[in-house]
């Protein structure tokens, strides 16, 4: 990609960390086509590029993701069907929605070449950056002239691949390990626990999205997954079942999203798309309501609609980065809807967790392969 073995970054994990650079020897596989990139926008494009490559690989799809703070917000593949953009803009698409909130300035991640689609959507959006293996001319120019010209855009070398070791300072300390080659195919479902053991081609490919993005998302982590997009991530938590509730209060909302009632919203005239976002947020989470973004008070969503359109919910695919210790996590699971959990299985009380889910006609896949991200 390029012969320099040095970029000079904007600035480090904040402004006054100065003296920060990109380096590997041999030079670097991307090249920064327009803007400046900070570091953590780097880590954020390195492990989108990850992920999306790997997203594509497994499900045959173009395919992108939204990362924030080196966790990604959504993720998804282009569906199956046709539709009025590319292929590459509805995975694009796809993956802002999963959580347009915590996508507000996020690093975009795409696995094919970003074409005028996809560059016009990004250009709608608030974000820092992209990442992708090649731009059409159209596509930079779209994308070159946001943010006053200063929009940071990545060109990937999709044929570089890192050395087996990878190495991180901490404190002065050097630690090497292996890096995470696991593959993730359909071979890792095969260990069914539970009594109920059909799974169909479309679970599997929403449990393999699922812990693709698991691969790299910052632990503890769990994933719920529905038709090849990402509908609620919990990352970074200490305990697993506040993993399993953030990512399944975040699928509900995403579901909520989609009650007629939201397509009806009066909003006010010229109201910005991120203003429209968080609008809908606060109303289908029953929370006081800014009425500047209306022009009139909306009608509120009662217990009983939630409760009729939460059921409506079905046939989700999750994905644990490491085992469920209780079988709590099996019990909010399904209040989102889960029909399909992936987990590498291991805990003491593992029984317990198949007895839960047997009790709801769920299938559960051992995989026997933690993946922690850190």
């Amino acid at each position: 990609m390029t012969d320099d073995e040095e970029y000079r970054l904007k600035y480090g994990l904040n402004p006054h960390q100065g003296a920060a650079r990109a380096l590997r020897d041999g030079g670097l596989p991307f090249q920064v086509r327009n803007g400046r990139a900070g570091m953590i926008n780097l880590w954020d494009g390195l492990n989108g590029w990850q992920l999306v490559r790997e997203l594509a690989a497994a499900t045959g799809r173009p395919s992108a993701a939204s990362f924030k703070h080196v966790s990604p917000a959504g993720a998804a593949s282009a569906p199956d069907e046709g539709g009025d953009v590319s292929p590459l803009c509805q995975a694009y698409l796809r993956a802002r929605d999963a959580d347009p909130m915590s996508s507000y300035g996020d690093f975009v991640a795409l696995s094919q070449v970003c074409d005028l689609d996809t560059a016009m959507a990004i250009k709608r959006e608030v974000s820092d950056g992209v990442i992708a293996p090649g731009y059409e001319p159209e596509a930079l120019e779209v994308l070159t002239s946001k943010r006053n010209g200063s929009y940071c855009v990545v060109q990937i070398d999709p044929d570089y691949q890192p050395g087996p070791i990878e190495r991180r300072e901490i404190f002065g300390v050097t630690f090497e390990q292996e890096r995470n080659e696991a593959a993730i195919t359909p071979q890792l479902l095969t260990d069914i626990v539970t009594r109920t053991t059909e799974l169909p081609a479309r679970a599997v490919q929403d449990l393999l999205v699922s812990l693709i993005v698991l691969k790299y998302t910052q632990s503890n982590s769990v994933c719920y997954v529905k038709d090849g997009q990402t509908i609620g991530i919990g990352a970074g938590q200490q305990s697993r079942i506040h993993c399993t509730r953030l990512a399944g209060d975040k699928a509900d909302r995403w579901w909520l999203h989609r009650h007629p009632k939201v397509a009806e919203l009066p909003f006010a005239p010229g109201l910005k798309r991120a203003d429209r976002n968080n609008a809908i947020d606060l109303y289908v989470s029953g929370e006081p309501l800014d009425m500047r973004a209306f022009t009139r008070a909306p009608e509120p969503l009662t217990d009983d609609e939630r409760a009729e359109w939460a059921a409506q919910l079905t046939g989700v695919a999750l994905g644990s980065d490491a085992f469920f210790p209780f079988s709590d996590n099996i019990e909010r699971a399904h209040r989102s809807g889960v029909s399909y959990v992936a987990e590498p299985g291991g805990s003491l009380r593992d029984d317990l967790v198949i007895q839960a889910a047997d009790e709801y006609g769920m299938v559960v896949c051992f995989t026997g392969l933690r993946l922690f991200h850190h």
